[in-house]
């Protein structure tokens, strides 16, 4: 996609997940002065990986498929540098308290080395300021102004603003500006999720790599060692189902993770032995059941995307920012 147009106009994107960083890359293309806040210490939000000591684990999204030709051709350059691979795991489906074979025919892409590893090849060639929390968002003489938690009153004024966040947030965030954006976030209905990352010093003997549980407390577990690229200690990743997750979401911790190992023992996964680490996400599935695909208020310059707009799954994270991204440009 070569676009020689040159913009002097300035963006600033909050929120460095998929949909954030593809909006920018797509912006930057076109010319746009694009300028990213992200909270957290490294970008690819939900498609990230914990490190450990000698131990590494997807806690996010596990893995993920490519259906519009766009994405596609997306991955395909994540495939060509080696920041992507297909995953072709040994996967089981338990349901009625039985053990059955996928007869799942659909391709699965992980990140390579880690998932976290698409974001960080996008974010590379972008300005992504980390560790800063945006908490106040204003427009003021036709610019906006943030705020940040850690630094204060931004004074870098831009002419266009998208939050590429959470529905939950994205409402916290603007609520005071867009009163129709609570419609919009509320339709999202996203649940969070607890996640348990289990290590063993030798392979559980189980007979999967993979598995989808359906009417337990957990929904799904896999091998991280079974994807591209990984290394050290075997590690195993455990979601709690969304539906679980969001009525348990403020259970303590400690209590959270013997439930979540309880029910992976009568799965047949035990981790008595193993090291254990648990991640909850707040906000972590749901998506928007008409998938407008992004929103847009051309008259104030204001934008949002996300996963949540587009279906709720990884490609339609980076579709969300490229449909933004275009729609930017088409109202120009």
């Amino acid at each position: 996609m070569n676009y020689q147009n040159n913009h002097s106009e300035s963006v600033a994107i909050i929120g460095a997940g998929l949909s954030g960083l593809s909006c920018a890359t797509h912006l930057q293309t076109l010319g746009y002065q694009v300028e990213l806040f992200e909270k957290s210490r490294g970008p690819s939000g939900r498609m990230s990986t914990r490190h450990g000591d000698g131990w590494a684990a997807d806690h996010g999204a596990q893995y993920f498929t490519a259906r519009d030709p766009r994405f596609v051709q997306e991955l395909g350059s994540w495939i060509s540098q080696n920041v992507a691979a297909v995953w072709s795991p040994d996967i089981k489906v338990y349901e009625e308290h039985h053990w059955r074979e996928s007869h799942s025919q659909e391709k699965r892409y992980v990140g390579t080395p880690d998932m976290s590893s698409p974001g960080k090849y996008l974010a590379k060639n972008l300005s992504v300021q980390f560790n800063q929390t945006i908490n106040a968002i204003q427009k003021e003489n036709g610019k906006w102004l943030l705020h940040s938690k850690e630094s204060g009153q931004l004074s870098q004024l831009f002419d266009v603003l998208i939050l590429a966040l959470p529905a939950p947030q994205v409402y916290a965030l603007s609520r005071e500006i867009y009163k129709d954006v609570e419609e919009v976030c509320k339709q999202a209905n996203m649940k969070g999720c607890w996640t348990v990352m289990a290590r063993f010093q030798e392979r559980p003997q189980v007979s999967f790599e993979a598995a989808f549980i359906n009417n337990e407390l957990i929904s799904w577990i896999s091998r991280n060692n079974s994807k591209t690229g990984r290394y050290g200690l075997e590690s195993w990743t455990i979601h709690a189902s969304p539906e679980w997750s969001e009525r348990f979401i403020e259970l303590e911790k400690d209590k959270a993770t013997a439930l979540i190992l309880e029910c992976a023992k009568k799965l047949g996964l035990d981790c008595q032995n193993a090291e254990i680490s648990t991640h909850r996400w707040r906000f972590a599935s749901g998506s928007s059941p008409e998938i407008p695909g992004f929103y847009h208020d051309p008259e104030t310059k204001f934008g949002l995307c996300g996963d949540w707009l587009h279906g709720g799954r990884v490609e339609g994270a980076w579709l969300s920012g490229y449909k933004l991204a275009m729609e930017i440009e088409g109202t120009k």
